[in-house]
């Protein structure tokens, strides 16, 4: 007989469908059995549209009756975009609903559970519960913080280079990493670069995929993360290729420095040392239902999200090339004198792509540089 955490693992499956589609909601994915065997199932798309457990209850109908089912977040108790699926479920009557975390948001999380179990429905809770928080480690993090989940990007040469000492930079890895790469920046809600990132390199900071680039994910080929570029100093030029690309590009500015802008949403935050304040830049972001962002910047701004604290996973593609001590460093970090003073991130995964390696680093908590 299958287990529990088989079910769960297959609704997990489903809920990564929507890897790329669901911002600014949850990634979730449900599935009914029924004796044993699946008789619906489904995963969420697209915020404002149906949610995975009403998918999968209209695919199983009349069998929903006493089965068990199994859904990677807790079921919503509140009326939103759509009404609760608590209400939906409860309806259907099944026999167990198993869970595999509570909703983190604090206002809402427990409810859905308690209205479950008001109508005698038996609930489990923590099936694979580190695995559905990994899917959704921006959601809670939003939830719990009102701050984005920080990716930190970068790419570099073997003997750790961004650039030659001219500013040249195309190309450091294979086309196979800058494929991978956009898929990074489809999965989050916004890229974010400095204004000397856009002067020097006029990027488009765009997603540019393929079809079969994402395999079996839901994707809306004309959805765009916002291009979020700090400017303190409103120097972005209006012919910059980042202001006139499809989707949206934000502006931050100082306070004084805004101008009227027809192709640039332009916000005002603090800057106290005439830079922006990464922090306030950050909960701003949160503030605009931001779950993950991903940070495409040269080395001064990387260094200061570093410094700040604020990087919660580092994405490195290391090329096997050797670019040579004149060329630019890849972060622009002040001396660390040291050892106890140094920067930890652990490794969460290695693999290749193409030519390049693609290392994952998860930060360790607590670390700032003053």
């Amino acid at each position: 007989m299958k287990s529990d955490q088989f079910f769960m693992a297959h609704a997990l499956k489903l809920a990564e469908r929507g890897r790329y589609s669901t911002q600014p909601n949850p990634r979730v994915g449900c599935v009914i059995v029924k004796d044993g065997k699946i008789v619906g199932e489904g995963f969420h798309q697209i915020a404002g549209q149906a949610h995975a457990e009403i998918v999968a209850l209209e695919q199983a109908g009349s069998l929903a009756h006493a089965a068990d089912v199994f859904v990677s977040l807790e079921p919503c108790s509140h009326q939103g975009r759509t009404p609760p699926c608590a209400d939906a479920l409860i309806k259907a009557l099944p026999s167990r609903v198993i869970i595999a975390m509570t909703d983190p948001n604090p206002l809402v999380s427990g409810q859905g559970i308690k209205k479950l179990e008001a109508q005698g429905i038996s609930v489990g809770i923590g099936v694979c519960e580190a695995e559905a928080r990994q899917i959704n480690r921006g959601f809670i993090k939003r939830m719990q913080t009102g701050l984005p989940f920080v990716t930190l990007k970068l790419a570099t040469s073997l003997d750790g280079r961004v650039a030659m000492q001219s500013g040249e930079s195309s190309w450091i890895t294979s086309d196979a990493a800058r494929r991978d790469v956009h898929r990074l920046r489809l999965e989050n809600c916004a890229i974010v670069t400095g204004i000397n990132t856009v002067l020097a390199d006029d990027p488009k900071m765009t997603v540019r995929l393929k079809a079969g680039d994402l395999a079996r994910s839901y994707y809306q080929s004309e959805r765009q993360p916002k291009r979020v570029v700090l400017d303190s100093q409103h120097r972005m030029p209006s012919k910059a290729a980042i202001r006139h690309q499809p989707g949206e590009t934000w502006q931050l500015v100082s306070e004084g420095k805004q101008n009227g802008s027809q192709d640039a949403r332009v916000v005002v935050l603090p800057a106290p040392d005439g830079r922006l304040d990464l922090a306030s830049v950050l909960a701003y972001l949160g503030d605009q239902q931001m779950n993950n962002i991903l940070v495409e910047a040269g080395g001064t701004l990387a260094a200061g999200f570093i410094k700040a604290g604020l990087v919660d996973e580092l994405i490195v593609y290391q090329s096997p090339d050797i670019m040579g001590a004149s060329a630019q460093a890849m972060i622009n970090l002040p001396e660390i004198l040291k050892m106890s003073e140094k920067i930890r991130f652990e490794y969460r995964d290695v693999r290749k792509i193409g030519r390049d390696l693609k290392l994952s680093l998860h930060a360790t908590p607590g670390h700032t540089i003053t």
